[in-house]
């Protein structure tokens, strides 16, 4: 099993909740391979801790669907399956849109202060398209679509949404996938963002569903079919 290297102590963070936010980063980045199984006291080895804290830290991140506890077998890192990349796609969609409306009635203040929020990811993207940096490419992606249901200020749609960003993560890079339409991902996005801006509901709805079906033509295209 993979090492986790630079795992630090910071003060006044449990410990299992810092190796959960470590194994996650992990698991998304593909150190950890779909299917393989994490060994909870091998782990606590290689971080000099008890098995306690592991412990709390693997079933956190099962609860969030990022491993899978099977009973009696142990802990693994989930295959997703083209079912699996449908459903979160699906649900990233419903969140989205929901949050488009909520957005939209929060007042010119909070949109603008969205709106720059999107428009300075936009720029980073564009700065790694012409360097191919696609796995930068993801993790802005993710950033843009985050700051886009940050912008509810709703807590439970944000909670909801890192795990859809998390899971999205990793079909794009466990199932090492690039961007078919790099070309195409700064105007897509920009594209949601000049209807946010011009406060357009329901082209803004029908931009989200396309770009989410969008996504996943791209990713099931290349995923094995079971």
């Amino acid at each position: 099993m993979a090492t986790p290297e630079g795992l630090l102590v910071l003060e006044g963070r449990p410990t299992a909740q810092l190796i959960a936010d470590h194994l996650r980063e992990q698991i998304i980045q593909g150190v950890f391979r779909p299917g393989q199984q994490i060994n909870e006291s091998v782990l606590a080895g290689q971080l000099h801790t008890s098995r306690g804290p592991v412990r709390e830290a693997l079933q956190r991140l099962a609860q969030e669907g990022i491993l899978v506890s099977l009973r009696n077998r142990g802990v693994f890192v989930p295959e997703l399956s083209i079912d699996d990349i449908k459903e979160i796609y699906a649900v990233r969609e419903a969140v989205e849109s929901a949050s488009a409306d909520i957005l939209l009635h929060t007042g010119q203040k909070q949109i603008d202060r969205t709106c720059q929020s999107l428009r300075d990811t936009l720029t980073e993207m564009a700065a790694q398209v012409e360097l191919s940096d696609w796995q930068s490419l993801t993790r802005l992606d993710m950033k843009f679509h985050t700051s886009f249901v940050e912008g509810t200020r709703n807590s439970r749609l944000i909670r909801i949404y890192d795990t859809l960003v998390a899971e999205s993560r990793m079909c794009i890079l466990n199932l090492q996938v690039s961007y078919p339409r790099v070309d195409a991902l700064v105007q897509e996005h920009q594209n949601l963002l000049d209807l946010l801006e011009a406060g357009d509901n329901e082209g803004l709805h029908q931009a989200i569903s396309q770009h989410m079906r969008k996504a996943v033509d791209d990713l099931t295209a290349t995923t094995p079919r079971e």
